[in-house]
């Protein structure tokens, strides 16, 4: 696809980019755009293998929630984050998807999605229009690391590697989930080994786990729980969740697994409520099951009187007392959370001491950070993605400044 905005000026400087993710490629767009000479290099056989991924569920891009309150999802990371994500917020990236010739549309939950439902047409969009920008992609090329005289060293399968020296140079090579789409975390060795101070990765957006018992575990793992409310630490979530072998995913879960998460690592277990009819009373749940059950066994007075469907009638059987007592507030102990292999994003990373406002390391003043190799985390809800896309921007336009780029802001 031609950009409409014409051809880019002449280049300008030389840099190279090392993940072709979203923090990579808005970084690329950004540089490309200012007429400088930019190569993105990515380990894996095509770029963005995880921004795919997402899109098999939609590709929830951002979310139309107030800015005040989608800022705050950032938590302790919020005042780090800000400047970038106002300099890109998210109407700016519902306006970037529509000139990509990918119009957005939100939903009754307020996040928002293209309207293809897909991410592969928007990322060809993407692609394309860099391409037209003179970037230059490299699949199959894994950084290693620093030659002895600085150059960034790549390896390349059945190849020599290769060494680069460009005038300066952006890592946006994720955090540690999904390590199988390319987010392995292998570049943290090579950071610490220059001095670079780094916060242990844990999951994020993750599953929790909860000891069945071999009847729940075998009977109904992988069925759905709709119309549920969690409740962790004073806040309640609705929504969905699924029953795992190993506990329980899905929205509901992943709201409140940060603090779950945090309260297991502290204390070695947490104890969340399960609601599974919030849309009725406790007044009326009493009502409905103190009539007569004329022979029927518990199960079915459940399920007629409340129409609970068999896994949530077997999840009260899983705890303390009459099953029916728990209906509205159903105590389940979780001993650990699901691995960063199943996790849907990852906090730690690298930490925010450690940049200059320009998203450079203070250390290596030529060597920029994007993405979720940073030391933040989010709710799913188009947080994560919005974040990534504003934080290669503004590493994008740091580096303009760096190579004093005519026009950088």
């Amino acid at each position: 696809m031609a950009d409409p905005r014409g051809p880019a000026p002449a280049a300008r400087g030389n840099i190279a980019i090392v993940g072709a993710g979203p923090a990579g490629l808005a970084a690329a767009e950004v540089l490309s755009e200012a007429g400088v000479a930019v190569t993105v290099l990515d380990r894996m056989p095509s770029p963005a293998r995880k921004l795919l991924m997402a899109g098999r569920g939609g590709l929830n891009l951002t979310h139309t929630e107030p800015f005040e309150t989608f800022l705050s999802r950032y938590g302790a990371a919020r005042a780090r984050l800000e400047p970038a994500i106002r300099a890109f917020p998210p109407e700016a990236l519902r306006a970037w998807c529509e000139a990509l010739g990918q119009p957005t549309y939100a939903g009754t939950s307020g996040r928002v999605f293209p309207t293809a439902m897909k991410a592969a047409p928007l990322l060809r969009a993407w692609l394309a229009r860099l391409a037209a920008r003179g970037v230059t992609l490299l699949n199959r090329h894994a950084w290693t690391g620093w030659s002895a005289d600085g150059a960034l060293c790549f390896d390349r399968p059945g190849g020599t590697p290769i060494h680069l020296a460009p005038d300066a140079a952006l890592l946006a090579l994720g955090g540690a989930s999904w390590p199988r789409l390319g987010s392995d975390a292998a570049w943290v060795p090579l950071l610490a080994a220059r001095g670079v101070a780094l916060a242990p990765f844990v999951p994020a957006n993750c599953g929790v786990l909860i000891p069945w018992t071999a009847h729940l575990r075998d009977r109904f793992a992988g069925s759905p729980l709709k119309r549920i409310a969690l409740t962790f630490n004073g806040r309640t979530v609705r929504g969905e969740a699924v029953i795992t072998a190993g506990g329980l995913e899905g929205g509901v879960v992943y709201a409140l697994s940060a603090a779950i998460r945090d309260r297991v690592a502290a204390e070695g277990s947490a104890t969340v409520t399960l609601d599974l009819r919030p849309d009725m009373p406790v007044e009326e749940v009493v009502r409905r099951l103190a009539t007569a059950r004329r022979g029927q066994s518990l199960s079915n007075h459940l399920r007629r009187n409340l129409s609970l469907p068999p896994a949530a009638i077997a999840l009260l059987h899983e705890g303390e007392g009459p099953p029916e007592a728990a209906v509205k507030a159903l105590p389940l102990r979780v001993t650990g959370v699901s691995g960063l292999d199943r996790a849907i994003s990852s906090a730690g990373g690298l930490r925010w001491e450690e940049l200059d406002d320009d998203f450079a390391l203070r250390r290596l003043p030529t060597l920029f950070v994007a993405g979720e190799m940073l030391d933040w985390e989010a709710p799913t809800g188009g947080h994560l993605l919005t974040a990534c896309i504003a934080t290669g921007r503004a590493a994008g336009q740091g580096m303009l400044r760096r190579l004093g780029a005519a026009g950088a802001p």
